[in-house]
Order: C-alpha cells, then structure tokens, then sequence
C-alpha cells in the first residue's frame, strides 16, 4: 500500500509503519470497521466489540446492516448502495441515524463517519463510530425526554381518567421508572389536617401500606415536606437528623429520597415521596420533574373534589327545587287537613266526644308533624324566610343548655354565663336556635373524649373594628350589639382550617359525616340578620365561635308587645279572598267567616280584578302568590293597590322561594303568610296587616 502520508513518515529506525497503523487501528478508542463494497465487516478494533456487545472474530462475520435497527434497515441497505456508487469522506452524524443495534438486541446513540479508502487503491470504507450515550449533554437531554414522556403519559391519563384513583395508583410507578430509583409514595392531608393518608405506592416498605395514616408532624417525612412547604432531598437515611427517619426505611434498605408537597391553588393537600437503595444526588431536573408530577397529581384531585362539590350543589339544588314544588303541594294540604280539623274539633256533636276529640288531636299532631317535616326539608335547602323579632338571649341559652345537657355526651361540662345588662336582639328565635345548636354539635365533635362547652352573652357598644365594614346595614352610628361567644376545649383548628370554615361544603369530618353546610348557614343567617361572626382557634386548646346580633330597638319591643293586648280584629271586615285550590279556598273562608269576616272568593287574579270594579270596598286582599297559568298573586296586589291604596295586602304561600322572593320585592306594608298555618294564626296575621301603619 503506498500513500503520501507513508512516503513522508519520519518514524524512527526499525520501527515498522504496518506494526504502527495497526496498533493505532487497535487502540482507537472509538469502533473502528473495514468494510467492503457488499457492506461485509473485514477488520473491527476492540473498541467496536466493547461498543457493541460483540467480539472482534464476531463483528469480521457479520454484514454491516446486522448493525443497524430493523425499523430503519431497508432504509440503510438503499442507502449504502447509493453511496459505494460515489464514496466520500462523511463527518460524523451527517444525514445517518445515529443509534446503532448491539448484539443484545439493545440500542446505543452513536455518532458516525464514513472515510472511504478507494483513493488510495483499497475496496474499503473505514466506519468511525463513537459511542456519545455517556456524554453529560446527552445523558441531561435523554433524562428530560424520558421525563417529558411519562409527563406526557400522565397527562394523557389524567384527562381519560375521571377517578383519581387511577392516577393515584399510576403514578408512583411512573415516578419510580422515570427517575429510575426504588420505591414512590402519595401522601394525601386528611380534612383534619391532622394526618396524611398513603393513597398510592410501589416499593412500599415494610409495615406501609396504601390506606395506612401518618400523623402531620414535623417528626414525620411527610409531615416535615409539609412544614417546609418546599423540596425535600436526603442524601443519607443514616445520618438525618431533620426529622425521624422509620426504621422501616433503614431495615428496607432506602438511602437517599426526594420528596416534593402537592399543592393546589397555594393549598397544600399532600406529599409526593420517591427513594433510592443507592445514594442517589437529585438535581434540578429531578426536582422539576417531580414537581411537574405533583402539580399534575393535585390539579387532578382538586378538579374531582371540585367536580364532586359541583355535583353536591347541583343535587342541593335540585333538592330546594323539588322540595319548594313538593311544599307547595303539601302545603296545600295540610292547610286543608289542619283547617278541617280544627273545624271538625269544634263541631257540636264532638264537643262531648272524648274519643273523637282523642282522634281529631292525634291527627293534628300528626298533620303538625308533618308541616315540621316540610321545614326541614326546605331549611335543608336553604329556602327559608326569617322572621325576626326580639329574643331574650338568656332565656334562650339556658333553655338550649338544658336540652343540651340531655342529649350531648355526659363528659361534656356545659356552662351559661349571661351578662347583667343583655337587651334582647333582634332576630329569627327559631334559626338562631338553630345557629347554636350547630355550633354546640361541632364543639361536641372536637371533643370526643368530653372537655367543657360554655356559652356567654355580653353588650356590645359596637361591633370590633375588623368587623364593621362586613355588616350590610349598621343603621345608626351608636347602634348596639349582643355577643353570644361559644366555646370549647375540643381539639381546636390549624390557620388553614379557620379560614374555610365558613365556605360551604368545607368539612374536616369523615366521608358521611358532614355535609360542610353548618357553619356557612349559621353565617348566612347572621349576615342576613345584619350581624357579623367570628371564630378563634388555638391547636390542642379549643375554640371559640362569637355571633353578633343586633340589639331590638325599643320601639319594636313595644310594637310586638302591644299588638297582642291592645289591636283586634275590626268587625265586618271585607275580604277578597283569591286561591285557586278549591279545597283550601273553602278552609280559608270558613276561618274568616268565624271571625265575622265578609267573604268575596275568586279563583284567579284576572277574576279578581273584575270583583274589584268601583263599586266594591274591600279593607283586605287575602290572596296565594301562585294563582296557576295567569296573574301572580303578587301582580294583583300591585294592580290592585294601584286602584284602591288603602287597601291592605296579606299575601300566602306553600313556597318558600316565592315568600323569599315576595319579601324582597314587595312593599314593606305587605304582608307574608306561610301555608300550613292555622285559624289562630291566620287571625293574627290579618290584624298585623290590617293595623299597620
């Protein structure tokens, strides 16, 4: 073989230019191949055997195409043809797929170059291939795409996947197979904030399960990462000191781990945790790629949760809906039972008869029953009318105390403490009831091993500071109010917890245990009674809930006081009575007409307004706001008053949406009244409305 390179060599006295070229084709450290012009191997240094999981007597056996991956070697035949028709030098990568097969069957990123010998009288190409896997570059960008596809599969799975219990069972596996270490576990925070519940895991070690609970404390891992609120590395199991390490995880052989928080809308809601039997350094891509995972993982279990809440709403609408609808029905009818009964009762030929008296009792208190069943039912739909009047707060809280002393665990210290000067406050008796009934049964659940539960009421001069810019109406500037502070030495809340105590469907308790509707109704009801609430919490102390009520002003005191002494019914009053249930509309005249009403029934609102022509005199139009297909009640009160202004307006309902809605409407000198009620109670009304001002 001559060449200029071998006439021009200066190589020292004996030492053979063969000996030299071949030990330089042997110790190259990139593979070196001779290949001939049908792609046969001749010759293959050391440094392709090791590359390529052959043997230098191997590699000289085989064709080049057994080099290359099956998906591309058609491909790679045409072209090794096309170029023995025109050799060149080639650079390194240039227009070649750069991943060669081993023997294995395994694939390795190469880069390689092509240097034909044709010019220098040989048949061969020597092929140069470079192994470039072990770049720090290349392992970076093969570790991001790695990352970036199970990101990319978690994502797809996310969006299939309605139930996040699959993501939760996939995505320690994919965690673990990405960052290729040995075990990966989902905390999830509890509603109490108290404990973190393993909902997924792959290496688990002993004595961990999925199900299991670990407390929230800075003792814990998890409970450390939630501390924190940041990334987690440890580099060594053995010497941490930050927190406990489980001897689970020592006996398990774990040594080094990565955990990141799982975070929604700045909330933290759980843990993501993977760990290594090898000592492992977790940088930046790790970190990120473990973040992106956890990110991914709660935006998903806050879009179930908030899919769940949206369809808890949705039912609780529907609910009220159909509840409103079914009230009206049997409101309908039980004014017609009520109204019967109370006829029947006082009938001549049962007047003397204790067992028809017996029966008549039993199937009003059976009727009432049932009036209280429709209450429920619309208080659980929030669709209630307040009716606020003065309150003695003291005689309130100890009656509620002495329920509550029945009824709550024996345990439970309850204790009434009532300031010296308490006016009374103006607000619905029966929802603040409620209200504190609510907050007592909360108090009792914070303390299941039993504590103490006191009640005080105090006068306020004004509302706190922090407080007055959240009452809708302050009225005058010396106006008063009542503090009624519930506490307790329950188990108390962290921050987190104080803050979304009062958001509807917000609850700590267990899975049907609580709707989260409590407490958003006490302060619905106290915002609307023009009050304002507070809660105060301390971990492992108690809490404390204050309602601030309004006081009753004088003049209303003495209003309500009067009107059941002094005002009565005027006699002769003229009604036009408007209903078009047939059977209540008998009911209701038969009670105005033992009253000594004159009675003028309609059936309609359009019918109505033909009565009301300029010859009739009516003081009172007694009328159902829902009137079927034509005028609402509550439009022919307005037609009507526009005719004849004096006349009073006294309008009823077996829904409660449509009263809320009339009370927000309707002039103050209107008048609301709820179906079932009874002949007393419809007495009472008639003269509220009748003598108002």
């Amino acid at each position: 073989m001559t060449s200029a390179l071998l006439q021009t060599s200066n190589l020292p006295f004996g030492i053979d230019e063969h000996t030299v070229f071949r030990s330089l084709f042997v110790a190259y450290p990139d593979a070196l191949l001779l290949v001939d012009q049908v792609g046969s191997i001749v010759l293959a240094n050391p440094s392709a055997a090791h590359l390529l999981g052959y043997s230098v007597e191997e590699l000289a056996s085989l064709n080049v195409d057994t080099l290359v991956p099956d998906s591309i070697r058609p491909r790679h035949a045409s072209y090794r043809e096309a170029y023995g028709q025109a050799p060149r030098a080639r650079p390194m990568g240039t227009q070649m797929e750069l991943v060669a097969k081993c023997k294995d069957g395994s694939e390795v990123i190469v880069e390689i170059a092509l240097s034909p010998l044709q010019d220098h009288g040989l048949p061969f190409v020597v092929v140069a291939v470079r192994g470039i896997g072990a770049y720090p570059r290349v392992k970076q960008a093969l570790r991001r795409a790695r990352y970036s596809e199970h990101l990319a599969q978690l994502g797809r799975l996310a969006v299939d996947a309605r139930d996040p219990q699959v993501l939760l069972d996939h995505l320690p596996a994919m965690a673990v197979e990405a960052l290729q270490v040995d075990a990966g576990t989902v905390f999830v925070l509890e509603r109490n904030l108290l404990e973190f519940r393993i909902a997924g895991g792959v290496g688990l070690v002993d004595g961990e399960a999925v199900g299991q609970r670990v407390p929230n404390v800075a003792e814990t891992p998890p409970g450390f990462v939630f501390l924190q609120a940041c990334p987690v590395t440890v580099e060594d199991y053995r010497s941490e000191t930050r927190f406990g390490v489980p001897h689970a995880y020592l006996d398990g052989g774990l040594i080094s781990a990565l955990a990141v928080p799982l975070v929604e809308r700045g909330r933290m809601i759980g843990v993501l945790s993977v760990g290594a039997r090898c000592q492992r350094h977790f940088g930046e891509d790790e970190v990120g790629f473990l973040e992106s995972l956890a990110n991914l993982l709660a935006t998903s279990l806050q879009r179930a949760l908030t899919e769940e809440a949206l369809n808890h709403a949705q039912r609780l609408e529907s609910v009220g809906q159909l509840t409103g609808g079914i009230a009206h029905d049997f409101n309908n009818l039980l004014t017609v039972i009520l109204g019967n009964l109370q006829v029947l009762e006082e009938l001549p030929t049962l007047t003397h008869d204790s067992y028809g008296q017996q029966l008549v009792a039993a199937a009003t208190r059976a009727s009432k029953r049932g009036a209280e069943l429709t209450g429920k039912l619309l208080a659980f739909s929030r669709r209630q009318v307040l009716q606020p009047r003065p309150v003695d707060v003291g005689e309130l809280l100890h009656a509620l105390s002495d329920m509550l002393r029945r009824t709550l665990d024996q345990r439970i210290r309850i204790h009434v403490s009532i300031n010296v000067v308490c006016p009374p406050v103006l607000a619905d008796p029966s929802q603040l009831e409620s209200a504190l009934l609510n907050i007592a049964i909360n108090a009792r659940d914070a303390m299941p091993k039993g504590g103490a539960l006191r009640f005080r009421a105090e006068l306020r001069s004004a509302l706190p500071v922090e407080l007055r810019n959240e009452v809708d109406d302050l009225g005058t500037p010396n106006r008063s109010f009542v503090a009624i502070s519930i506490f307790d030495t329950g188990s108390g809340m962290p921050n987190e917890v104080k803050e979304r105590a009062f958001e509807p469907f917000f609850t700590t308790k267990e899975a049907g245990r609580g709707t989260g509707l409590g407490l958003s109704t006490v302060y619905g009801f106290v915002k609307q009674s023009k009050g304002a609430l507070t809660i105060d919490s301390t971990m492992g102390v108690g809490t404390v809930v204050t309602l601030y009520l309004p006081v009753a002003q004088s003049d209303t005191s003495a209003s309500v006081s009067e009107s059941g002494t002094r005002q009565v019914l005027p006699d002769g009053l003229r009604v036009l009575l408007v209903e078009d249930d047939s059977e209540v509309r008998s009911v209701v005249r038969i009670f105005l007409e033992a009253m000594g009403c004159k009675v003028a029934a309609e059936t309609s609102g359009e019918q109505a307004l033909l009565a009301l022509d300029a010859d009739s005199v009516f003081d009172l139009l007694l009328t159902d706001i829902a009137l079927g297909a034509g005028l609402r009640g509550t439009q022919l009160a307005t037609q009507a008053q526009l005719r004849f202004p004096q006349m009073a307006v006294l309008l009823m309902s077996g829904f409660s949406s449509e009263l809320l809605d009339a009370d927000r409407s309707s002039p103050p000198h209107w008048h609301l009244l709820r179906k079932p009620f009874t002949r007393d109670e419809l007495l009472q009304a008639i003269i509220r409305v009748v003598n108002s001002p």
